[in-house]
């Protein structure tokens, strides 16, 4: 394994929630995130090594130095970084010894590729015995700032800065950046068990499958085919979105799950009236329950938020949930659709979500929006959910 050296270009990575669990589970996390760190940036052919020391872990660059393409590649390195669930931010960082001359040479050689006005600031950290160091962090920032102005003429901006250099002190180490890529928080996937995603590949479901993975938690994408009421650009924006979350995931997502459903799908709408969403989303949950425990997955989630479409009304929800036992997880619950489909464009998923389909040919014209229970199960066919638990059987898996 790699350690830190002066004069090294590494990605100086921080995490949030883990810092709070008792030492042995925060100690498991940690080691958890490296993995999947691991994972991620082999996917994506970046060759490089990940550490764990101290409160960080440290990536380095494969055949690291401190010529001028290794700064591009590190920024490369922390870029894709700041994609893993459970870290909060990559700085690319250059270290050098702990002295304060060091630290204001590396601040200096930063500070010439500056863009003209930009306002800056100066945050320093000292972590250590007083006796380690003989400066202060108020002293790094008063003396980096006065430096950093004579180089580029730009002004200090304490609240709203263009730029913020960071330099962080250890004992014996200091890393200085110049950039900084926050992260998505939360805790590293695969500490929270997996739940069974109904993806349907439009705006919402990808959105909470990534809310899942923020939390830790494995997604097993599972896809309703719904044949002539679906068709080929139904499903392949559930495959593309797939395999868009993948990229957050890929030692632990490789493949999506379909369930053919069209004919469930063409005798509902052939014999159910106004609950006939109902009774398709009951069925939907069905499936993925017996999906879920066939894989060991101990819940459903879906992409569903409150009062948002017709069956998603707080006593149709109540109605779709009754067909099942295992908890449904609704990650977008209170969410705006606007918030939800920002978040889309961010993570990567809106274009194939976007796709024209037909699957609206399903919706009765007039669908019920406050439905009992009772009138539910009246209306739909007695062998509903036991052919739901059938299809579980018929799930073939799409390789991502």
């Amino acid at each position: 394994m790699n350690t830190v050296r002066s004069a090294d270009w590494v990605v100086l990575v921080a995490y949030g929630e883990i810092g709070v669990k008792s030492s042995g589970v925060r100690r498991e996390m940690v080691e958890t995130l490296a993995d999947n760190l691991r994972a991620l940036l082999a996917d994506r052919d970046l060759a490089a090594e990940v550490e764990a020391r101290w409160s960080r872990l440290f990536v380095h660059p494969a055949d690291s130095s401190t010529a001028p393409a290794d700064r591009e590649r590190v920024t490369r390195l922390a870029e894709a970084v700041a994609d893993c669930v459970g870290v909060v931010s990559a700085r690319p960082s250059l270290a050098c010894s702990a002295e304060l001359d060091a630290v204001l040479d590396a601040l200096r050689d930063f500070a010439r590729d500056a863009p003209a006005g930009d306002s800056f600031a100066v945050r320093a950290r000292r972590v250590g015995p007083d006796e380690a160091h003989d400066f202060s962090a108020r002293e790094i920032e008063r003396e980096g700032g006065s430096l950093i102005e004579s180089v580029t003429g730009a002004s200090v901006d304490l609240d709203d800065p263009d730029r913020t250099y960071r330099v962080e002190v250890r004992e014996d180490t200091a890393f200085v950046s110049a950039r900084e890529f926050s992260g998505p928080g939360g805790l590293p996937l695969g500490t929270q068990g997996k739940s069974v995603l109904l993806l349907s590949g439009g705006i919402d479901s990808p959105v909470a499958g990534y809310e899942l993975l923020r939390r830790g938690c494995e997604i097993v994408p599972l896809y309703l085919d719904l044949g002539d009421y679906g068709g080929p650009d139904h499903r392949a924006r559930a495959v593309e979105t797939a395999r868009v979350l993948r990229r957050y995931a890929p030692d632990r997502l490789d493949r999506l799950w379909v369930a053919p459903a069209g004919d469930l799908v063409a005798d509902l709408t052939d014999s159910v009236g106004d609950t006939r969403m109902l009774s398709l989303r009951r069925a939907m949950l069905v499936v993925a329950e017996s999906v879920a425990q066939r894989l060991e997955a101990h819940s459903v989630t879906t992409g569903e938020s409150l009062g948002q479409k017709s069956s998603q009304t707080g006593p149709n929800l109540a109605v779709t949930d009754a067909a099942v036992s295992l908890p449904v997880h609704r990650p977008l619950l209170t969410r705006d659709k606007n918030d939800v489909t920002e978040q889309a464009r961010r993570i990567g998923t809106f274009d194939d979500s976007t796709l024209p389909v037909g699957c609206e040919r399903v919706a009765p014209p007039h669908p019920e929006t406050n439905a009992t229970l009772a009138a539910v199960v009246a209306a739909e066919p007695e062998d509903l959910l036991e052919r739901a638990r059938s299809l579980a059987e018929s799930v073939e898996p799409v390789d991502l």
